[in-house]
């Protein structure tokens, strides 16, 4: 029998690689999506030596409305899971960043998310069966130090808890994850400095992959790793909004980011 497919983007590092690794050591064959050639390429080569999965690559760019068109052809050819892992942030203040990197992370973290889960929903709807995870963050539960990050996180919540409404009893489930800090190249590609940041704030990947796939097999929509996390959650939605704004000053304070 055929192997299922698992289709993931941004998937060098992070949580991308996390999730890659664990699809295939659970029997998943893989499509990886990013714009690091060679990277892809040793990953692939790993993925295949140690769990035996066929690895295709896909370099592309999600910035570029061409990339993101071919990737999505590939996806209408059939995935059995989608995980729209890659997305940035960026440092400095909205006004005074360029407005091209600005929209190139519109395009990355929210377009490329809703054009291939369009592109994987009707196969998956015809198989009757299917999963769409789509990465989001904390940052798109609570306000946030930064804007443009914040509300492109909060649009993926929103548009996965609508997804899910709608596909309740077609056997495609879709899931937001949102993570707080996670150990990875994220902040430090972002140029956003995290010195000072608390300890028991900071998650593993591993940790964070594992209590996901627990999630996604319990069919929680909206999954947050991390009992810390899940506390500053279910707090941020009994306060007021002006009092949550404050809270997250602090917590962000230092660290500019769009």
């Amino acid at each position: 029998m055929s192997r299922p497919v698992a289709l993931i983007t941004g998937p060098t590092s992070g949580l991308g690689e996390g999730f890659a690794r664990r699809y295939a050591v659970d029997g998943y064959d893989l499509v990886l999506v990013a714009r690091d050639e060679e990277r892809l390429a040793r990953l692939a080569a790993e993925l295949h030596d140690e769990a035996g999965a066929h690895v295709e690559v896909l370099p592309a760019d999600l910035a570029v409305a061409d990339d993101r068109e071919a990737v999505a052809e590939r996806v209408r050819a059939g995935v059995d899971v989608l995980v729209n892992n890659a997305g940035f942030g960026t440092s400095g203040e909205f006004w005074t960043t360029d407005f091209v990197q600005l929209q190139a992370q519109l395009d990355v973290n929210v377009t490329a998310v809703m054009q291939l889960t369009h592109a994987a929903l009707p196969a998956m709807l015809a198989a009757g069966r299917g999963t769409v995870l789509n990465v989001a963050s904390v940052a798109g539960l609570v306000p946030g130090r930064g804007s443009t990050y914040s509300a492109s996180k909060a649009w993926v919540v929103s548009f996965s808890e609508g997804l899910a409404n709608g596909l309740r009893g077609t056997g495609v489930g879709v899931h937001a994850l949102c993570p707080g800090f996670v150990r990875t190249e994220f902040h430090e590609r972002a140029g956003i400095d995290m010195a000072g940041t608390a300890s028991f704030l900071w998650l593993e990947v591993d940790d964070v992959v594992r209590e996901t796939m627990a999630d996604v097999a319990k069919g929680r929509v909206v999954i947050v790793p991390g009992l810390q996390y899940k506390v500053l959650t279910t707090g941020g939605r009994m306060v007021p909004r002006n009092m949550l704004r404050a809270l997250t000053r602090v917590v962000g304070r230092g660290r500019d980011r769009t």
